[in-house]
């Protein structure tokens, strides 16, 4: 019922019906409006009450900037950073009385890890969190904010040797700090530390939004937007991730996926590389099954850019792969179009990869760009599933962090998460659409709903609670089937568990999950029976799969477990993922796969990644490369004019069925493309009472225009 009920509001929301109500487009700025950054998504995200740490430019107050934003038709919202921002009055001593640069995060050799001048990385102490309350939060509520983000509760895996750290774990652990180096017990204790700490910021500092909005009765919402859990164990980064989507102060993330978190090049047939599309499409997957179980809300982030600097067609390729990825989702259409408009638009990049010459954006990526983001504004869920077999998930914890180190651990190796990938990747490139599946939310039934195979693995993670094993045991008794890959050799096997702790003498926690399904302790290598399910045990680290390019054991025993367990149809390997959405075909096709053939679709279609919004009879699309297009034989013809896809939003449309006017917006500097379906062919078109050339397309019935966009609006009149 949840699902329909959640597929009806995706429906009528796409539809329009409420849009002056809509929240599904969001961006973040830490500047006033500004006509070269005005991308008219619904939501605006003010960013820090002091403003972005980073950008000298954004110096008006914090209440300047939401007027001025709110002036110009967005709805304003909130964000900053929990483990770092423009908090120096906090550090300098300006707050309290005292100076707490000690409570920056401090690496072995006594360096703190600095954010920005003056901005440490926080060891989130609960004195801090006070200030965050007082300071921050309570400001911007007064300001008139109903919705808050607290991004990026970020603690390095290769800090945690300050004396405010040490404090913290005498306090949690009830003994004296251990170097984190000296052992991998020490490791996974430091981590579990950081873990909890940011779960205590955001549980402290949200329940205190919450509780003070409601005395001035007002509803206030809180948001975490984080990276993946993928890209935080790839980076060594410790978060609370998953485990926040159970909080009731919490009501959703933003999943910070771009291309900067996916092009981390990862293991598959022996090759270190780049592998953008795969990436993204694990990460969005990460982050959208934290929160489906429990009914969160989740934006998926993209960026037309990214962090490092790149030239211009290099943005355009990774934001095209990422872009495609996130689409592939149907049951979620919340989306942050991109996060900091001003370096978009108004900052330098290089031109092609061999030149030093610098540019602002070209103008037919800006056009793309706005043909994206206006297919966002109008996405639609969709009860359709990305295509290839279904039910497939990969378990992943919130461990995984806890066992990354900046120093090797002796006994211990995981490249580049090959131990994750290398479950994962085999049947992703192979065209199956394998998800992700969290420990922490084994508790909820919507968890196992889809799940037909579930791929597990305890050499990359541990169970922080034995109540997960029960429920992989009642699933598994119903009718589930488990493959668990696993030497189960590592050093963190040993580390102060439940599983080795008061009363309990386990040697493997997985020996505590095959005790409960009545399996011997550490089975040897094969099938096993329980209830209605089976379990399939492999006795290799899931790394070998993909660091050796030799896989074919772990495909043989998922076909198996597909196939002739779970009675799940024949398992089909193809070379790309594909999607219809609405009216929207979203195609990737892979390399590295079952084939080197391009996919080519047939029919009538816009290519949505083609700045001039051409109209085709087929297209081809490479391995490596992706697809975004409107099928216009699912378009519904009803006799009304409508736009189907433009670089601009449109305002105050008419239809008197003869005239067809309304009015378009989007940032100066911009050229807008339009692709309009008419009844027929127009008689005459103004563009802001000029009579501009056109081209009509009898095939599709569609007028294509093309003109230099405004802020303050165009008005157009089609007869």
């Amino acid at each position: 019922m949840r699902r329909f009920f959640t597929f009806l509001l995706c429906t009528l929301s796409s539809l329009g019906w409420a849009q002056s109500l809509s929240d599904h487009t969001s961006f973040q700025s830490s500047r006033a409006w500004n006509e070269q950054i005005d991308n008219r998504a619904d939501i605006v995200m003010i960013y820090g009450v002091g403003g972005n740490p980073s950008d000298k430019e954004s110096v008006n107050s914090l209440e300047n900037r939401i007027k001025s934003w709110k002036e110009k038709g967005y709805q304003t919202q909130f964000m900053t950073g929990i483990a770092w921002g423009g908090y120096q009055d906090y550090f300098t001593g300006e707050w309290d009385g005292k100076p707490h640069l000690d409570e920056g995060q401090m690496e072995q050799n006594g360096d703190t890890i600095w954010h920005g001048k003056m901005v440490p990385y926080i060891v989130p102490s609960l004195n801090f969190l006070e200030y965050m309350k007082e300071v921050q939060i309570k400001r911007v509520i007064d300001a008139g904010i109903d919705v808050i983000y607290l991004e990026e509760p970020e603690f390095w895996a290769r800090a945690g040797y300050s004396e405010s750290f040490k404090k913290e774990w005498e306090g949690y652990y009830g003994f004296p700090w251990r170097p984190q180096h000296e052992s991998a017990e020490n490791t996974y204790l430091s981590n579990k530390l950081k873990y909890y700490l940011y779960y205590r910021a955001l549980e402290e500092v949200c329940t205190f939004a919450k509780e003070y909005g409601k005395s001035l009765g007002r509803n206030i919402k809180c948001y975490v937007p984080t990276h993946s859990l993928i890209n935080y164990s790839q980076w060594q980064i410790v978060s609370p991730e998953a485990s926040l989507a159970s909080l009731p102060a919490v009501d959703g993330y933003i999943a910070q996926v771009w291309t900067g978190t996916s092009r981390v090049p990862n293991y598959f047939k022996g090759s270190q590389k780049e592998r953008i599309f795969e990436n993204a499409f694990l990460e969005y997957g990460c982050l959208e099954s934290m929160t489906k179980p429990t009914g969160r809300r989740v934006y998926f982030l993209s960026d037309p850019i990214e962090d490092a600097t790149r030239d211009w067609e290099d943005y355009k390729r990774g934001y095209e792969a990422t872009f495609t990825a996130e689409l592939l989702y149907p049951d979620n259409n919340y989306f942050e179009v991109m996060p900091w408009p001003e370096r978009i638009y108004m900052k330098l990049y290089p031109k092609s990869a061999d030149s030093t010459e610098k540019d602002y954006i070209p103008r037919e990526y800006s056009t793309q760009m706005q043909v994206m983001i206006g297919a966002l504004n109008h996405m639609p869920c969709s009860k359709n599933r990305v295509s290839g077999s279904q039910g497939i998930y990969v378990m992943m914890a919130n461990s995984l962090m806890f066992q990354r180190t900046p120093e090797p651990v002796e006994g211990y190796e995981d490249p580049q998460l090959a131990n994750f990938h290398g479950l994962a990747l085999p049947l992703l490139k192979r065209g199956v659409p394998v998800q992700i599946m969290h420990l922490e939310n084994t508790k909820y039934e919507e968890n196992w709903k889809d799940a037909k195979v579930v791929l597990m693995t305890y050499s990359n993670m541990k169970p922080l609670q034995p109540e997960a094993h029960q429920q992989i045991a009642d699933w598994v008794r119903e009718g589930g089937v488990l493959v668990y890959v696993s030497k189960d050799n590592d050093p963190f096997q040993n580390v102060q568990e439940w599983w080795n702790q008061e009363g309990n003498e386990y040697a493997h926690p997985a020996d505590h999950l095959f005790r409960l399904m009545h399996i011997p302790a550490f089975p040897s290598e094969g099938k096993y029976r329980y209830g209605k399910g089976r379990v399939h045990v492999l006795r290799k680290d899931p790394k070998e799969f993909v660091m050796s390019g030799r896989d074919a054991q772990l495909l043989t025993a998922v076909r198996d477990a597909y196939e002739e367990d779970a009675h799940a149809g024949q398992l089909q390997y193809k070379n790309f993922l594909s999607l219809e959405r609405g009216y929207y075909d979203i195609i990737a096709v892979m390399d590295e796969s079952v084939s080197e053939e391009p996919v080519r679709k047939e029919g009538l279609f816009i290519d949505l990644f083609d700045p001039e919004l051409p109209v085709l009879e087929y297209k081809r699309i490479n391995p490596g490369q992706q697809a975004f297009l409107i099928n216009l034989e699912r378009v519904r013809k009803n006799g009304t004019p409508q736009i189907l896809a433009s670089a601009s939003r449109e305002y105050e449309i008419s239809w008197d069925g003869r005239s067809y006017s309304f009015v378009s917006k989007a940032p100066k500097n911009t050229t807008n493309v339009m692709r309009i379906l008419l009844p027929k062919e127009p008689l005459s078109v103004t563009i802001g009472g000029e009579y501009p050339k056109w081209d009509w397309d009898e095939r599709s019935h569609t007028l294509k225009m093309k003109f230099e966009n405004s802020p303050e609006g165009i008005k157009v009149v089609i007869r």
